[in-house]
C-alpha cells in the first residue's frame, strides 16, 4: 500500500509498505481523509522528535472499515467511520474518574503511535465511530478537532446565553467560533492575522473590539500565546471561567489578586473523554445541528501529501488531505 513518511524534519516521503494486520479486537480501515493541525506541522518541523527516524504521520482520520477483527460485533464492513486517536488504557486513575484524557497510558496516534498517513490502518474497533452516509466527507473529516472544541464547551459550561470570547482563530479556534455559534452563544473574537480573523467573522463571530467595557461570560484560549491570555482576562467577568485549549510551554503573567479579587476560574481543556464525546459530536453532525467542514479552505490529493505539509501553515482556516482524489 502507499504511505507518505517522514525521514527528517520537512522531509516527507512516499513509501510502499505492507497492508497492515487486522488483529482480533482491530477493525481495518481504508483511508478516505486526513485532516490536518498544529501538532501534525510541529512532528513535521522537529519541534516534537518522532519515536523513529522514519515515522507515519496524521491522527485526524476518516474512513471506511474494509475488514473487522474476530472480537469485534458492534462495527461492520462497509461503516463510514472517524478515528478517535487517542487511546486510553481504562485501568488508571483518570481513566476510573472518567478523565480519560489524561490517561497514564495514553496511546496518541501520530505521536507516540504511528499515525494514519497511508491507504489503509489497523485501529481498535473501539476507537472507531461509525457516521451515517448522510454526513460529508469535508464534514466528517472536521469531527476530531470539532470534538475537542466542543470537550472545551461542555468543560467551561457555557450556555446558549453565554457571552464568550474565543483568542485565536486558527483551525482549532473557528471550530470553536462554530460550535459556539450552533449553541446560541455570542462569540466574539480576538485574532491578529487579518484573514483568521475575516473568517472567524464570517462564520458568526464578532470583532473583540466590539466587546468595548462589555464583559463576558466564559473565555476560551485557543492561541497558545502567553500574552493573550491576560489580555483575554482583561474582559471576563467576575466568577467567570477561563477555558485554555492552547499549549505553551512559556510561563504566563498573571496574579493570584487578579484571580482572587475577580474570583476567576482557569480550567485546562485537554483533548476529549472516551466513550461520551466522540459520539456526542457525531450526532450533532447527523442531527445537521453543525457543519463544520466550512472551514476547510485547503484541499490535497494524497499524492501531494508532501505539497500539504509545507504549504499549510500559510492557509487560513483548515487544510486536509482526500485520499479519494
Amino acid at each position: 500500500m502507499h504511505a507518505a513518511v517522514l525521514t527528517a524534519p520537512g522531509q516527507l516521503r512516499s513509501v510502499q509498505l505492507p497492508e497492515p494486520d487486522c488483529g482480533p479486537q482491530d477493525v481495518l480501515v481504508r483511508m478516505r481523509g486526513l485532516g490536518l493541525c498544529g501538532t501534525d506541522l510541529a512532528v513535521y518541523s522537529g519541534a516534537r522528535i518522532p519515536p523513529t527516524g522514519s515515522w507515519l504521520m496524521g491522527h485526524e482520520g476518516v474512513g471506511e472499515i474494509v475488514a473487522v477483527g474476530s472480537q469485534v460485533h458492534d462495527r461492520a464492513v462497509g461503516d463510514q467511520v472517524a478515528i478517535e486517536p487517542n487511546y486510553c488504557c481504562g485501568r488508571c486513575r483518570a481513566c476510573r474518574a472518567e478523565l480519560t484524557s489524561s490517561c497514564q497510558n495514553r496511546v496518541v496516534v501520530g505521536l507516540n503511535h504511528p499515525g494514519l498517513l497511508a491507504e489503509y490502518v489497523s485501529v481498535p474497533g473501539r476507537f472507531t465511530w461509525p457516521a451515517p452516509p448522510s454526513i460529508g466527507i469535508e464534514d466528517l473529516v472536521c469531527v476530531e478537532p470539532l470534538t475537542v472544541a466542543r470537550a472545551a464547551i461542555r468543560r467551561g459550561s457555557a450556555a446558549s446565553t453565554s457571552r464568550c470570547l474565543v483568542v485565536g482563530a486558527g483551525s482549532q479556534g473557528l471550530l470553536m467560533v462554530l460550535a459556539l455559534r450552533a449553541m446560541g452563544a455570542r462569540v466574539y473574537v480576538q485574532e491578529p492575522h487579518d484573514g483568521r480573523a475575516e473568517l472567524a467573522l464570517a462564520l458568526g463571530a464578532r470583532a473583540a473590539a466590539e466587546l468595548g467595557d462589555a464583559e463576558i461570560d466564559v473565555l476560551f484560549e485557543t492561541s497558545g500565546v502567553p500574552q493573550a491570555l491576560g489580555a483575554g482576562l482583561e474582559h471576563l467577568a467576575a466568577g467567570g471561567t477561563a477555558v485554555l485549549v492552547g499549549i505553551s510551554s512559556r510561563p504566563v503573567d498573571l496574579t493570584t489578586a487578579a484571580l482572587v479579587y475577580r474570583q476567576h476560574t482557569l480550567l485546562g481543556s485537554l483533548i476529549y473523554d472516551h466513550p461520551v464525546d466522540f459520539p456526542s459530536t457525531i450526532r450533532a453532525l447527523a442531527r445537521d445541528e453543525i457543519r463544520p467542514g466550512v472551514v476547510l479552505q485547503a484541499r490535497y490529493p494524497f499524492r501531494e501529501a508532501a505539497e500539504a505539509f509545507a504549504s499549510v501553515a500559510e492557509v487560513p482556516g483548515k487544510a486536509w488531505i482526500s485520499f479519494d482524489d
